[in-house]
């Protein structure tokens, strides 16, 4: 006795839509050149073009044409993840299928936290930063309950610097700056996680409230810097790129042993694209 009712695209579906329930970090990139994936080391090229300029006008001068600047850049697939289970062939009979929708959703969720991980780590590339008011690895910034919205505020403004806008703009925050924020008694932060859906009709978990202009959700997966220095990213959705796709799921039969096993493999790649439109702030705990 096997796995009967694995068919792969079936399993495939299932497997993915819950790991877009359980991405926190990946919900606030964009998948502009999402593409066909299908192995490891595969590129995406994104073409880029200069500003263009815009100049005063005369009734009846003449005009001069500029060429376009032309840049690229590469997302480079390079991160993989897989998974592999078996399921004897007595246990199969006693419970197929919920064993196996309880291990595909386990396989999901294992997923989503890596490449969760995995972007959250890519914030020494924010090109928003300033070591004066938001700290730095080596220098972070104490925060306590009664400093945290002025934190908070020079990651909106530094953000608006650059021209970033403030729709979907969003801050990953983990537990203790959460805290601080009921603590502040800052309005529409709740004490809870609950899924949303942006105006953009992005789905993600996580959603704690709005506040500053910013949407702020909640993670464990927020880096570390240093030794209790958390590494906070505040962003626009144009800021990272993120290309992922399953791109093996099968079901086979084991040689030594009556079971049957199932396995998958996960493609993926992120960048941080638009650096402007990433801010990183170093923050440490202190009481209050």
């Amino acid at each position: 006795m096997g796995l009967e009712n694995f068919i792969p695209e079936l399993w495939s579906d299932r497997l993915l839509v819950k790991l877009r329930k359980n991405l926190v970090f990946g919900s606030v990139v964009n998948k502009d050149y999402e593409g066909e994936i299908r192995n490891i080391g595969d590129s995406v090229h994104i073409n880029e073009i200069g500003p263009v300029t815009a100049n005063s006008y005369t009734k009846g001068s003449t005009l001069t044409y500029e060429d376009l600047d032309s840049a690229g850049k590469n997302l480079v697939i390079d991160q993989a993840t897989s998974f592999s289970f078996k399921i004897d062939d007595i246990d199969n009979a006693q419970s197929n299928p919920k064993l196996m929708n309880a291990a595909m959703n386990d396989a999901s969720y294992r997923i989503a936290d890596t490449i969760d991980a995995y972007i959250a780590g890519l914030y020494p590339h924010a090109g928003v930063t300033d070591t004066t008011n938001m700290g730095s690895s080596s220098s972070p910034i104490s925060v306590s309950s009664g400093n945290i919205i002025l934190v908070l505020s020079y990651m909106g403004r530094y953000l608006s610097d650059k021209n970033v806008p403030i729709e979907n703009r969003m801050c990953i925050i983990p537990p203790w700056v959460h805290q601080k924020m009921l603590l502040a008694e800052i309005g529409g932060i709740s004490a809870t996680a609950v899924p949303k859906v942006f105006s953009d009709e992005t789905i993600t978990s996580g959603f704690i409230g709005q506040a500053m202009g910013f949407q702020f959700l909640l993670s464990n997966n927020v880096q570390s810097s240093a030794t209790a220095v958390s590494a906070i990213m505040a962003l626009n959705r144009s800021a990272i790129t993120y290309a992922g796709q399953l791109t093996t799921i099968e079901a086979i039969r084991l040689q030594t042993t009556f079971a049957s096993a199932a396995r998958g493999l996960y493609l993926y790649g992120a960048k941080v694209v638009q650096p402007d439109a990433l801010g990183c702030a170093h923050l440490t705990e202190v009481a209050g």
